[in-house]
């Protein structure tokens, strides 16, 4: 598996959106690539998740009360992979993986489409077998900070802010010493999540990294309906477009 490459700083910039596996996923995996994303990050909904803040906390909720198990988001996975080639990327928690077996898990999400994983709460130096995007933090050491990016898998996921998921008034003042000290130790692509919800944070963004991860505002324009989600991509794509002119 494979999260797909990002580019060099300067180059053009990547769009990955997350979205809550659900029954019409499918449908808006499909809207927000042809408005622009390059790459869908699906959320398999947890009981208990610690990362995400209240809007992505209670599309899990939604999908869990909708019978959305492992099981049924794996189908939503190979479903939404038969509409689109970008690369897919599960993303959701360790106990879930347990539940269902580790290596049963990374086999039945690659055989549905997976390109990678990300495993939100899975230390860089634990299960080194199983392939995924590493996940480092303003707190992070600079050896844990080395660790992840050596065993990342196509991009090193960066989150912005010491909390959770959801969106902020603008982009978090820790990133650029973040993105310095990650660029002192790996050369894989960096993309910067969480609280980046408007074209301003996305451009202010790509400014320092090579993509932007969009999650609650990408769920909130969701809940409006699938031209609301459209017309959210279409103008983060502008932003990352512009940025990298």
């Amino acid at each position: 598996m494979s999260a797909g490459n990002g580019s060099a700083a300067r180059g053009p910039k990547r769009l990955v959106v997350y979205l809550m596996a659900g029954r019409e996923t499918p449908a808006l995996v499909e809207t927000v690539v042809e408005a622009g994303a390059d790459i869908v990050e699906l959320g398999f909904p947890f009981s208990d998740p610690l990362a995400d803040g209240p809007v992505i906390r209670r599309a899990a909720e939604r999908a869990l009360a909708d019978g959305m198990r492992t099981a049924a988001c794996l189908d939503c996975l190979a479903r939404s992979r038969e509409r689109v080639k970008v690369p897919l990327v599960p993303m959701t928690y360790s106990a879930l993986l347990e539940a269902h077996g580790w290596e049963r898990f990374a086999a039945d999400a690659q055989a549905a489409g997976a390109s990678s994983l990300i495993v939100a709460d899975l230390p860089a130096d634990e299960r080194p077998q199983l392939r995924r995007v590493q996940l480092v933090a303003p707190t992070s050491t600079d050896e844990r900070l080395r660790l992840a990016a050596e065993t990342s898998d196509g991009w090193l996921y960066l989150v912005t802010v010491a909390g959770t998921t959801g969106p902020r008034a603008g982009l978090s003042a820790a990133l650029p010493t973040l993105v310095e000290r990650a660029r002192a130790v790996t050369s894989v692509p960096l993309y910067a999540g969480f609280g980046i919800a408007t074209p301003e944070h996305a451009r202010a963004a790509a400014a320092l990294v090579d993509g932007v991860v969009v999650g609650s505002a990408a769920i909130t324009a969701a809940e409006t309906g699938r031209e609301a989600l459209r017309q959210l991509v279409v103008s983060l794509r502008a932003a990352l477009d512009t940025a990298s002119g």
